[in-house]
């Protein structure tokens, strides 16, 4: 493996630094620069775990040494940067003390017969990264987002994901019609109508829909699904929050495979 370069940055007004801001700090910069930016040495060890080599590994000048056995080979280049710069880098209110620039993976093809995932219009960041880990953690492979989703690389979903994009198939951007391409069951949730969950017979493979916080499933989309499932809430709660909605249905697939 080829040793890294090793940069340090004292400037502001540094171009790296510049760009570095951006991916940090506006939610949709990767798309530009096709980099993303994970910050965190829980994420930057993710990534690692998965087999992902950074173009950058970041580090602030206090912390590069004390880390620097551990990822001193996790990146092709590493910048230090002095501490007061990363922290007016970062976008988090605590800044982390290291990240990893990594390029943007190729827009990549929809897997016809994968366990699946569908984003429809889900916009908070934190559902997002939230549904993310439980479709890892459950054994959905992969996720379509609809037009209209959070951005599945943003900080703030990738903060949330806690490292459940390195084991996915992320796919952004799509219109209700390419699901049509799709080769599994579709199953959407709806407050009112369809089976209860702890009574239907769950397909496997299948792919799941999740809906907009506020107005739920598309009607195009609904028309599509095979089935319709809602969730018993004995509690008379009038609907769930649909990052704790996703985890529940999940689960129900992965437990009745």
């Amino acid at each position: 493996m080829t040793v890294p370069s090793i940069t340090a940055i004292h400037s502001r007004e540094n171009p790296f630094v510049k760009d570095l801001r951006r991916l940090a700090q506006d939610t949709t910069a990767y798309r530009k620069q096709g980099r993303v930016w994970l910050e965190g040495d829980h994420l930057c060890r993710a990534a690692v775990e998965r087999g992902v080599r950074a173009a950058v590994a970041v580090f602030s000048e206090s912390f590069w040494p004390l880390v620097q056995q551990e990822f001193g080979s996790s990146a092709i280049k590493i910048v230090v940067l002095a501490d007061s710069l990363f922290a007016d880098v970062s976008g988090l209110e605590s800044p982390a003390r290291m990240g990893f620039v990594m390029d943007l993976p190729a827009p990549p093809a929809v897997q016809p017969g994968a366990a699946t995932l569908v984003l429809d219009r889900v916009q908070d960041a934190g559902n997002v990264g939230s549904i993310l880990r439980s479709a890892s953690a459950f054994g959905f492979s992969q996720v379509l987002a609809i037009k209209g989703s959070a951005a599945l690389w943003s900080p703030k979903v990738v903060r949330a994901g806690m490292g459940a994009h390195f084991a996915l198939h992320l796919v952004e951007g799509l219109d209700a019609q390419d699901l049509e391409m799709l080769q599994v069951p579709l199953l959407v949730t709806h407050v009112h109508g369809g089976a209860q969950l702890h009574q239907a017979v769950l397909p496997w493979p299948c792919a799941w829909v999740m809906g907009h916080e506020g107005q739920g499933v598309s009607s195009e989309l609904e028309g599509m699904a095979s089935q319709r499932i809602r969730i018993a809430q004995p509690g008379g709660e009038e609907s769930l929050n649909v990052a704790a909605a996703a985890a529940i249905c999940l689960h129900a697939s992965a437990a009745a495979r």
